[in-house]
């Protein structure tokens, strides 16, 4: 490893244990800013901020690193601005490791106006002109790149493979992902090819423009680039397009890691990570974008996904519900009035040490802002802490023990 500002080396994946399917493993990510152990959940915080809670209750509830939204902060405040501040981690005051996706979730949710949902049930439907109810069609996608408009005040903006580097650069995460189109379960198989075939030469587009940058932002640590797999559920779309970002490279040096993405048919979520993982290089890192339930976890880390993200511990936190080993649950409701337990016995996160179901679900009903981040300390150290275990449980040689235990009390469902 080398401490050189912008020096490539910086950036480095170790693999540990594997399994013994060839395909998952442990690791460790070397960043700029720090380790990660892998398996890890990425905690995402789409605005530099994971809402309601300040970033150093996020390093203290265990996350190794944070995941920021390029789109949103090119928007506001302005890529430029966080990179005058010193880059991401500085602006929020966050010491570990930063991740940032590309812009091309926001492809696929303001084209066709769905929510945050990647593990898609869509049987039956094929159309690639969908569009959720009531939603109006904010991006359009071309050759060259996507225009959208702003969901915050309508304007115009343009957004191509070239600009994402830009601004992801400017962000100065120590990961980013290059610029590509995620498309639904919905898309036709037309659709879904040409799809792979834009993707990859944006690909391209992204590799040359991040050689350039990282040359000419001298002084500034190195940022890892990641390429991201598309192909939907699609085997041969899937390898063909891993084996061929696989197969790029730029002045001598291709991706330093690689994404997963795409919308998922949830119960194939493994065998397409399998697919891809078979694909790649063995030597660098897989995430898996996207992902935040327990029983997608052991599937994908067995099939050789690397790290995580996803905002929906956070997300359904501020509506109530509240993961635990037992199910999930909503707070919300009348049986937790006078219930002065913890929101989870056992759990060893800073809302459980100190507060009370009772306490949770007075501040919900009184629409208190505490609420927000009392449960969204708790579903984030859960989610956190699942990965870890199960990280522990594959150094172990028990993944499959643990797999099997936890998920059947988790789907039992016996929370109260």
């Amino acid at each position: 490893m080398s401490d050189r500002p912008g020096d490539p080396a910086s950036f480095s994946f170790s693999p540990g244990v594997v399994l013994d399917n060839g395909l998952g493993r442990t690791g460790v990510i070397t960043t700029p800013h720090g380790t990660i152990r892998t398996p890890a959940f990425v905690v995402v915080g789409t605005k530099a901020t994971v809402k309601a809670v300040l970033p150093e209750d996020v390093a203290r509830l265990g996350a190794q690193a944070v995941l920021a939204n390029a789109y949103h902060l090119y928007l506001q405040p302005g890529s430029d601005l966080v990179d005058a501040a010193g880059g991401l981690g500085r602006f929020m005051n966050w010491q570990g490791p930063t991740f940032t996706d590309s812009g091309g979730f926001q492809v696929m949710s303001l084209g066709a106006g769905f929510k945050k949902v990647l593990a898609m049930d869509t049987a039956g439907v094929a159309n690639d002109d969908v569009i959720a109810a009531g939603k109006e069609r904010l991006a359009q996608v071309d050759e060259d790149g996507v225009t959208f408009k702003s969901h915050l005040n309508g304007d115009r903006h343009r957004f191509t493979p070239e600009v994402s580097m830009r601004v992801q650069h400017e962000l100065g995460a120590d990961v980013m992902f290059a610029f590509d189109e995620l498309t639904t379960l919905m898309n036709t198989r037309g659709y879904q090819e040409a799809s792979v075939d834009r993707t990859h030469r944006w690909a391209e587009r992204c590799l040359r423009a991040h050689a350039e940058l990282t040359a000419s932002r001298v002084g500034k640590p190195y940022q890892a680039l990641f390429g991201v797999v598309q192909g939907a559920q699609y085997e041969d779309l899937r390898r063909k397009a891993a084996a061929g970002l696989a197969g790029l490279d730029a002045d001598g040096r291709g991706f330093d890691g690689y994404g997963i993405g795409g919308a998922l048919e949830k119960e194939n979520l493994g065998t397409i990570v399998g697919w891809c993982s078979e694909e790649l290089p063995f030597d660098k890192p897989r995430h898996l974008l996207g992902i935040s339930e327990p029983e997608d976890f052991f599937a994908a880390v067995a099939a050789g996904a690397d790290t995580f993200d996803c905002v929906n511990p956070s997300r359904v936190a501020r509506n109530g519900a509240i993961y635990t080993a037992d199910g999930r649950y909503n707070v919300n409701t009348a049986r937790n009035r006078r219930a002065f337990g913890p929101l989870e016995d056992g759990c060893d996160c800073y809302t459980c040490a100190h507060y009370s179901r009772a306490y949770v679900f007075h501040l919900f009903k009184a629409k208190e802002m505490l609420s927000s981040t009392l449960a969204t300390i708790h579903n984030e150290r859960f989610t956190v802490r699942l990965v870890d275990d199960i990280r522990a449980a594959m150094e172990r040689g028990e993944l499959d023990a643990f797999r099997d235990e936890f998920l059947g009390r988790f789907h039992a469902r016996t929370a109260r």
